[in-house]
């Protein structure tokens, strides 16, 4: 059965009350309909208007996921899956209303085989606990988005980060995974193997689909070795363009790094005063690189060099943990740093990613845009894999303002795909950037989504509303 996804209208009061009716039996108090627990399950990240649904379940086990798509799907009622709610386009967003699953509770490590570098667990266990868990026994889960963010909520949304560049996104570290369809059955997408070549590739097909094709119930991924020397390392340079054209070098001659962040000179500026640093307010790249202490040494030297043809200046380094993992933080609070340099402003935050070898073209060009359009605009990027966002400060209830906004967000995205690129790194599609979804990957593509869609989802009861445009 096909749908049309040009207009999202609410269940009607009869099938919401009925499926209302049905959850508070199944589930009593672990129903909530209160108006504060509903506004907190909606999108209040950035700009996009918060939409509520119009209940939140607290699921604790893959048989309450179940039951709720059970019930909802025979009533016709939407259902949004919910993390932490870090997203940054609307992903959790319930435009039709319905209900929504929160899976923190669902935060179990179901079993962690050292031996294979793997792990399975639930889908609301969050990165740093994770991460914590597994200190002890010499690994960790490299993928790193900032936030403290739900696995499973960065599988739906193809989460990336500061890692990515030697480690990969979500993509390359789901191994396989249990999703509740639209029906509430179940499937299993794969194994612990870490290939296969049996059947369609069920797994990556839903890593990204942002909860529109089912709803990831458990999830198996790769883990990595704890490095044995980690080395963290800042070097500030006279303009961003030789910041960028320093990263494109040591990635075209193999320089392994495990993590190459640009921070704009706002962005610096933004940093130095939120989390208390002394940092050179001029761009700046931060660094990290593992291995043995051999490893890390050489590729400290290597990329020294390349730096300092670039205009780069004195490298700072350390390999002490409490350092880095100040240096580190200091990048991760980048969102919450750049709000002080506008008091009272909202902050707009967007992301693209282009081939390595046009990213200095593209900062170059996107700095030149926003001082052209007066705007404030610091950027950071995860420019080992070419990726970097914009932080937009505005007044969201100045007219002109917010047209100049839009405007410089067009143009950003248009700049990106004609330079090769994607109008989304890592944040993804959700409701804000489904308008350039058919102009990247073009009409077919995206009448190929709305097939898939239907036939897993043929009533639209799935997060309706995300990625695929009206």
């Amino acid at each position: 059965m096909a749908f049309s996804n040009t207009t999202l209208t609410r269940p009607a009061p009869t099938a919401l009350s009925g499926a209302l009716e049905a959850l508070a039996a199944r589930f009593g108090n672990n129903l909530i309909t209160s108006q504060a627990v509903r506004d907190q399950h909606a999108h209040t990240t950035t700009w996009l208007p918060s939409q509520p649904p119009d209940a939140v379940v607290m699921a604790q086990t893959t048989a309450d996921i179940q039951d709720v798509v059970r019930i909802c799907a025979e009533r016709r009622v939407p259902v949004i899956p919910f993390g932490t709610g870090t997203s940054l386009e609307g992903q959790v967003n319930a435009p039709a209303g319905g209900i929504c699953i929160d899976m923190r509770e669902m935060n179990r490590i179901i079993a962690v085989h050292a031996d294979d570098l793997d792990c399975v667990i639930e889908p609301g266990v969050t990165r740093k606990a994770l991460n914590e868990h597994l200190r002890d026994q010499g690994l960790f889960f490299p993928i790193d988005p900032g936030a403290d963010a739900s696995l499973g909520g960065m599988a739906s949304t193809r989460a990336s980060g500061t890692n990515a560049v030697r480690y990969g996104t979500m993509r390359d570290n789901v191994l396989a995974l249990k999703v509740v369809r639209a029906d509430g059955e179940i499937i299993t997408t794969g194994t612990r193997a870490k290939k296969s070549s049996a059947g369609y590739d069920l797994t990556h097909l839903f890593v990204g689909a942002e909860g529109t094709l089912g709803i990831i119930s458990e999830l198996t991924i790769k883990l990595r070795g704890i490095p044995q020397s980690i080395a963290a390392a800042s070097c500030s340079f006279s303009s961003v363009e030789g910041a960028c054209n320093a990263t494109i070098l040591a990635i075209q001659t193999g320089i392994p790094v495990a993590r190459i962040e640009l921070l704009s000179a706002s962005q610096v500026k933004a940093c130095n005063a939120y989390s208390k640093l002394s940092l050179p307010e001029t761009p700046l790249l931060l660094l990290e690189f593992h291995g043995t202490e051999a490893d890390v040494a050489e590729q400290s030297r290597m990329f020294s060099e390349i730096a300092q043809e670039c205009g780069g200046g004195a490298f700072e380094w350390t390999t002490r943990p409490e350092d880095r993992t100040r240096l580190w933080q200091a990048r991760h609070d980048a969102y919450w740093s750049v709000r002080g340099l506008r008091p009272g402003a909202q902050a707009v935050a967007t992301d693209v990613c282009v081939p390595i070898s046009r990213l200095a073209d593209c900062v170059v060009e996107t700095e030149a845009d926003v001082a052209r359009s007066r705007l404030v605009s610091p950027i950071v990027g995860h420019v080992g894999d070419g990726n970097f966002h914009c932080s937009l400060l505005c007044d969201v209830n100045d007219p002109d303002e917010m047209q100049r906004v839009d405007g410089f967000l067009h143009r950003l995205v248009e700049r990106a795909q004609a330079m090769g690129g994607t109008c989304t790194g890592e944040h993804g599609i959700g409701q804000g950037k489904q308008k350039y979804l058919e102009s990247e990957l073009g009409p077919e593509a995206v009448q190929a989504m709305r097939a898939l869609k239907a036939a897993f989802d043929p009533h639209n009861i799935l997060n309706p509303g995300k990625i695929l445009p009206a």
